[in-house]
């Protein structure tokens, strides 16, 4: 058994003795959208801090808790609070949590983040369905020697975002009448904000809204067979030629206010998913 089964073997046997809990449906919660466990029902919340090998969350806003309960009638995983390169994390830290979220039984992830707007025809306030995303990061999670129990060497990433699951979000979010756009994340390191000519390159280059996470998880997903919903509030907008200055609160402010529309969609989307 090669050192990251080992790992994950050891998370898993903790977490066993906290919860036997099979959750088909895995969540990932970005900045300022810690919200949505309010929605969750039956829960069992377990500190980041006392799982093995699992990173700790610095960042304000995320709580650094994993939670299980059910939604909809589904049995769900929650990450309230994810992990950054800018927090001086490797991708594989990042992303191991996907992994330990399959071997729990998770087969479908609904991940969110908060972003900036690149695309002018979106505004500050909308949600965004990821279709396809651009890996700036500089790194990769895939990395080194692959173990292939656990997924395939060079995994094809052509439904890196799966097209069935964006179609559930975009009838939801018709029957809710909440807008819904739908576009190319690409992914920084951080944690500095971009600059206007930054900005004008990444538009240039085909993406709709700029963040700084969701890219390992959706690489490790789609290496272990995982399909992926991902949804991003747009809290700024970066257009450069009437840029203005960002702030934390101001990001916090808008994701909070905007989380009870992702909310309401990704809640629908688990109760109309298949069992």
């Amino acid at each position: 058994m090669t050192e990251l089964r080992n790992q994950i073997a050891q998370t898993l046997e903790f977490i066993r003795t906290k919860t036997d809990a099979k959750p088909v449906i895995g969540i990932i919660l970005g900045t300022g959208l810690g919200g949505f466990v309010k929605e969750i029902k039956k829960k069992i919340v377990i500190d980041y801090a006392n799982i093995p090998h699992f990173p700790v969350s610095t960042v304000e806003s995320h709580q650094g808790k994993l939670i299980f309960g059910t939604l909809a009638g589904k049995k769900i995983v929650v990450m309230q609070g994810r992990f950054h390169l800018y927090e001086g994390y490797s991708v594989k830290q990042i992303s191991y949590p996907v992994r330990v979220l399959k071997f729990l039984g998770v087969e479908n992830i609904l991940i969110s983040n908060a972003a900036g707007a690149l695309n002018p025809l979106f505004k500050k306030g909308d949600v965004m369905a990821i279709s396809d995303h651009i890996n700036l990061l500089g790194d990769n999670p895939l990395i080194g020697p692959n173990d292939d129990s656990l997924g395939p060497r060079f995994p094809d990433m052509s439904d890196a975002y799966s097209k069935e699951l964006i179609a559930l979000a975009e009838e939801a979010a018709l029957d809710l009448k909440i807008r819904l756009q739908k576009g190319v994340y690409v992914a920084l390191q951080g944690p500095n904000l971009e600059t206007k000519a930054e900005y004008r390159f990444l538009r240039t280059i085909g993406a709709d809204a700029v963040g700084m996470s969701t890219v390992p998880e959706d690489i490790i997903a789609v290496h272990m067979g995982i399909r992926v919903l991902a949804f991003s509030i747009l809290t700024d907008e970066c257009f450069p030629d009437a840029l203005q200055p960002t702030h934390l609160e101001e990001v916090l402010k808008v994701a909070t206010k905007a989380e009870p529309k992702m909310t309401a969609i990704m809640k629908e989307v688990i109760k109309r998913m298949k069992p």
